[in-house]
């Protein structure tokens, strides 16, 4: 198993030096590391947004990438440093829900809270975990270092909400997950909820105020432009779209909102 891959989803931005930082110190002990950002815009302390962007795009790395994720806005706390391996990858980062989403994907086989000091900074800053102790972390384990090395295996890690839909008898009840820049409403439902609920043409969706009856589509294009629609997106989510318009500002509709799905 490969694990020459290292990518980095931060909300850190681009002006300032901390995904250099990173960086260096990645390849200061590996400099083979081949490292991919997957994105540094996550926007400031949204663990929400940090978890869908990773799930999104990890699904489509080769086996063995390591995956780092640092939206972190309970740094220098007591939250723990974890290491998650899955079926098909690992993933570094806080204990905070960032790492969940895409490690419940892909079958979480071990988790483990990183302690162990040799795998660390000689220096830690309260206030950059993701220099002092992601960074290396992953950059030892792209090395061959054992995931078993670094602290004591635990059996749970935080997990949002978001993660999952929940249901209520007929009703599934589940959250806005992401707007994107068209202004897509992604929601936290998955295709086997709709199958759940016998969907197939149509599905009864219920966000905040507005009650909606749409046609589930396979393309954006199969309603009149400017109409609403529903769509399992390119993430497996279940959509709701607006042909070549803006879903969540025509519906008042932003991330975390409650979403509900039911029969017809």
């Amino acid at each position: 198993m490969s694990r020459s891959i290292i990518t980095l989803t931060t909300d850190f931005g681009l002006k300032d030096p901390y995904v250099a930082e990173m960086k260096a110190v990645i390849l200061s002990i590996n400099p083979d590391a081949a490292i991919v950002d997957i994105t540094h815009q996550i926007e400031k302390f949204n663990v929400r947004m940090g978890a869908y962007v990773l799930a999104s795009a990890a699904a489509y790395f080769p086996k063995g990438t390591i995956h780092v994720a640092v939206v972190d806005p309970g740094v220098g706390t007591k939250r723990w440093p974890i290491l998650i391996q899955t079926k098909k990858a690992f993933y570094i980062g806080p204990d905070n829900g960032v790492l969940a989403l895409a490690a419940k994907n892909q079958g979480i086989e071990h988790i483990y809270e990183i302690r162990n000091r040799k795998f660390m900074m000689p220096k830690i800053s309260n206030t950059f975990h993701g220099r002092d102790i992601f960074a290396p972390a992953a950059a030892h384990l792209s090395r061959g270092a054992q995931p078993a090395d670094y602290g004591p295996e635990i059996r749970k890690i935080v997990t949002p909400k978001f993660v999952d839909a929940g249901q209520r008898g007929d009703v599934f009840v589940g959250e806005v997950l992401h707007v994107d820049d068209f202004g897509n409403i992604v929601t936290n439902f998955r295709e086997e909820k709709l199958e759940a609920l016998c969907v197939r043409d149509a599905v009864n969706v219920e966000i905040g105020r507005v009650r909606l009856k749409l046609k589930l589509c396979k393309a954006y294009a199969e309603v009149e432009k400017h109409k609403p629609l529903a769509i399992i997106g390119s993430h497996d989510f279940l959509e709701i779209s607006i042909n070549q318009g803006n879903a969540s500002k025509t519906f008042n509709v932003k991330v975390g909102d409650k979403v509900k799905l039911c029969r017809s």
